[in-house]
C-alpha cells in the first residue's frame, strides 16, 4: 500500500551527510553538479542530475542508491546537447513515469533562450528527444522587473507532469519567474491554459518568494483530493550585484481544478543555511527538483548553490 500524503508535506530535515553528490573528475561533471530529478526503480533511488565542467555546458548524468543517500554514478552522461536549441546545455531535469514510459522534461539552452523540452525513454538511459514544448512563451512576461534584466523573448524553464489524466487531459505545470499550467491530449503538443500575463502562481511582494517562483518537483496526490508541489522561490537582495536567495516552499491545487492554486506556504521549508548552500556558482541557493517516497520516507533532492547535490527527509506516515 502507498503512504498517505497531506498538505504540506514534511517537516523535512536535511541529511547530516550532505552533499550526497559533488563534482568529480576533469571533464563533463568536474565543476558543478546539482538540480536532480528523482525516481524509485525497483529497490533503488535513481537520480538524473545536471552537471557541467569548466565550459558551463550542462549534461545530465545518472546515479543510483540503495539507501537514498549513498550514490554510485555512471561514467557518461545519459543526455547531452545535440541540437541548436540545446547547444549550450541540457539543464534541470524532472521525471514522470506514464504508461510505462519515462517522460523527462528539461531545459534546452542555446545561449540566448531557455526552452522547456521533452524526451522519452524506456530505460532512463536511451532518450528520444521531442524538442521545445513552448517555443514562443515567456514565463517572465508578468514580472515587473523584467525590463531591468532583459528584453522580452521566448523563455520558459521547469516543467512537471502528473502521471495520470485529470478530466480527460494530461496536465503540466511549468515556469520560471511565474508558474503556469498547460494541457495536452497526446503528451507532445501542449497548450497553456492562460496567456503570459496571467500565471496561476506569481511572486508575493515582501516575502521570501518576492521576485521569482518556479515549479519544483512533480506533484504528489493527497488523500483529500489535492496535488501537492514542492516549489522554489527567490528574493533578489541586490539588483546591481544580482545577489539572490533561493528557498523552497509548497503549493497545492485541487484535482478537480488543476489550473488554480488553492494553498501556498507562507514560509519556506528549506533555506540556505550551510556553507554548501551559501557558497558556490550561484550563492545562497537551495533548489528542489526531485521527490520520492522510499522506505517509509519522503526524500527531497535539491541543488546547493548550483554546485553540489543534497537530500532532505521527512517521515511518510499513514497507509491508504
Amino acid at each position: 500500500m502507498g503512504v498517505a500524503a497531506q498538505y504540506p508535506l514534511g517537516p523535512f530535515t536535511p541529511y547530516d551527510g550532505n552533499p550526497v553528490l559533488r563534482p568529480q573528475g576533469s571533464s563533463w561533471e568536474s565543476a558543478n553538479l546539482y538540480n536532480p530529478a528523482a525516481a524509485v526503480v525497483g529497490d533503488r533511488v535513481v537520480l538524473l542530475y545536471r552537471a557541467h565542467g569548466t565550459d558551463l555546458v550542462s549534461r545530465i548524468g545518472l546515479a543510483t542508491s540503495e539507501d537514498g543517500r549513498t550514490f554510485a554514478r555512471e561514467a557518461d552522461p545519459v543526455l547531452e546537447p545535440e541540437h541548436d536549441y540545446e547547444a549550450k546545455g541540457c539543464e534541470d531535469p524532472r521525471l514522470a513515469l506514464i504508461d510505462g514510459v519515462w517522460h523527462l522534461t528539461y531545459t534546452g539552452y542555446d545561449g540566448s533562450s531557455a526552452l522547456l523540452c521533452l524526451a522519452t525513454s524506456s530505460d532512463l538511459r536511451s532518450w528520444t528527444k521531442h524538442g521545445p514544448l513552448f517555443p514562443d512563451f515567456d514565463t517572465w512576461a508578468s514580472s515587473p522587473w523584467l525590463p531591468h534584466i532583459r528584453a522580452r523573448k521566448p523563455w520558459n524553464k521547469a516543467g512537471v507532469l502528473h502521471s495520470s489524466k485529470l478530466g480527460g487531459k494530461w496536465w503540466m505545470w511549468f515556469g520560471e519567474g511565474a508558474i503556469y499550467a498547460a494541457t495536452s491530449d497526446d503528451l507532445r503538443t501542449w497548450t497553456p491554459v492562460s496567456d503570459e500575463l496571467e500565471p496561476m502562481h506569481r511572486p508575493t511582494p515582501g516575502r521570501w518568494d518576492a521576485d521569482l517562483v518556479e515549479i519544483g518537483a512533480p506533484p504528489v496526490e493527497s488523500d483529500d483530493g489535492l496535488l501537492v508541489f514542492l516549489t522554489n522561490g527567490m528574493r533578489l537582495e541586490d539588483l546591481e550585484t544580482r545577489r539572490v536567495r533561493y528557498a523552497c516552499g509548497q503549493i497545492a491545487v485541487r484535482v478537480d481544478d488543476p489550473g488554480t492554486v488553492c494553498a501556498a506556504t507562507d514560509e519556506p521549508w528549506l533555506t540556505p543555511t550551510t556553507t554548501d548552500d551559501q557558497v558556490g556558482l550561484v550563492s545562497n541557493v537551495t533548489f528542489v527538483q526531485g521527490l520520492v517516497q522510499f522506505r517509509g520516507e519522503w526524500l527531497a533532492y535539491y541543488g546547493q548553490a548550483d554546485t553540489t547535490l543534497a537530500v532532505a527527509a521527512a517521515p511518510a506516515t499513514g497507509q491508504r
